[in-house]
């Protein structure tokens, strides 16, 4: 099984560029593309919230308007960066498989791996957040298939990972949550976005791992001290690859020119 994950594409409106500066809408398209060509075929893509600039309906159509050229089945989260109702709207149940725009946490079944959506943003805030019924949810669908390999995909990663900006957002409910992934060693992976930056933390039993954005690199200061700030790079997205031998690699790809292949010989 083969899963295609981007994160944090910041689609401005049409003709505009985020922050006046970087092409995500251009740099979403190459991903796309990109994804498009892969062998094997990826069977599904996961896009871990931040679709939208600042949650505008336009930019929900303009996000779609490129997503929806992918060949394969895809499926949408919101992050602090999108409006919950106008995404939920735009992409409908067909790719955001929710019961309510106001509660999008939803489960893909068929597949050799599990895929638990879970909303994690709080309207109007940055951080991250599983609340009581969210904590409760999450549970209640564990219990149902506790042997099947299982991914939780979300966008805030429920642990810091060394980035000021997001570790000032901040994750409320995490030590719920651990509590729960703790009970479970089927949970693969908890794949998130947020932090622009590819990241691994070992957590509660599990492994987070962090995809890159649409090209707004957020700079990384172990120090903790400098002002946020973020450079303009090639795009990027992970693949996550579970092979023969049950074991899931998580690989990370830019897209961007690079000489080669050649060969070692």
């Amino acid at each position: 099984m083969l899963i295609a994950h981007i994160s944090d594409s910041h689609i401005p409106g049409y003709g505009k560029k985020a922050y006046n500066i970087a092409p995500t809408a251009q740099n979403l398209a190459l991903c796309v593309n990109h994804i498009n060509r892969l062998e094997p075929e990826p069977d599904l893509v996961l896009v871990t919230g931040d679709i939208t600039f600042d949650g505008l309906k336009e930019e929900a159509q303009h996000a779609a308007s490129i997503l929806k050229k992918l060949h394969y089945p895809f499926y949408v989260i919101p992050g602090n960066h999108d409006d919950r109702a106008t995404l939920f709207s735009e992409f409908g149940r067909i790719h955001c498989p929710a019961e309510h725009k106001d509660f999008i946490n939803y489960v893909i079944e068929d597949y050799e791996i599990r895929l638990i959506g879970m909303d994690s943003s709080i309207p109007d805030a940055p951080g991250g957040k599983t609340d009581d019924k969210s904590a409760k949810w999450l549970e209640d669908r564990l219990a149902e298939k506790p042997d099947q390999p299982t991914i939780i995909f979300m966008h805030h990663p429920p642990v810091k990972c060394g980035v000021l900006e997001t570790d000032e957002d901040g994750f409320s409910g995490a030590k719920r949550l651990g509590n729960i992934i703790s009970q479970y060693t089927n949970i693969e992976r908890i794949i998130c976005g947020h932090i622009h930056l590819e990241a691994h933390i070992k957590w509660c039993g599990t492994i987070v791992s962090t995809a890159p954005s649409m090209g707004l690199q957020l700079n990384l200061d172990l120090t903790l001290k400098k002002p946020s700030q973020f450079y303009v790079e090639s795009p990027g997205y992970q693949l996550h690859y579970y092979h023969g031998e049950k074991h899931l690699i998580s690989h990370t790809i830019y897209v961007k020119d690079m000489n080669g292949p050649y060969l070692f010989a």
